[in-house]
């Protein structure tokens, strides 16, 4: 099975000892996207929903980068610091996916890199 790593500049770059996304045949395995603007490397200002919304515009960025789009994403991984966040979390995603929608989990975390309040990964089998 072929192996190849997937990077753009539209997304951020890491910041440990990992690659943004792996293909390995047709599946791509993301790693975790925090809400850092790829052109900065700062976290994004803003409250749940705006933090969210950069993380998916970075996974679709990296999407594109392998060669697809959310709509290929089979399920997703969302880490919040605060539960309480559930619902903004998921009006956000319903702007971004639509049915039918990737598998999920939702775990809270008692903390994420540079105090983000999500980090959500994800994988994409393309057609």
């Amino acid at each position: 099975m072929s192996r190849s790593i997937i990077a753009t500049e539209l997304a951020p770059a890491a910041i440990g000892p990992y690659s943004q996304a792996v293909r390995a045949g047709n599946t791509v395995y993301f790693s975790g996207q925090i809400p850092l603007d790829p052109a900065t490397g700062a976290l994004v200002d803003g409250d749940i929903a705006a933090q969210t919304r950069r993380v998916f515009d970075n996974l679709t960025a990296v999407a594109s980068a392998a060669g697809g789009s959310l709509a290929q994403i089979v399920r997703v991984g969302i880490y919040v610091t605060d539960l309480a966040n559930f619902a903004t979390v998921n009006a956000v995603m319903a702007e971004y996916f639509q049915t039918p929608y990737p598998a999920r989990s939702t775990i809270e975390v008692s903390g994420l890199p540079k105090a983000a309040q999500v980090e959500i990964d994800a994988v994409m089998v393309l057609d």
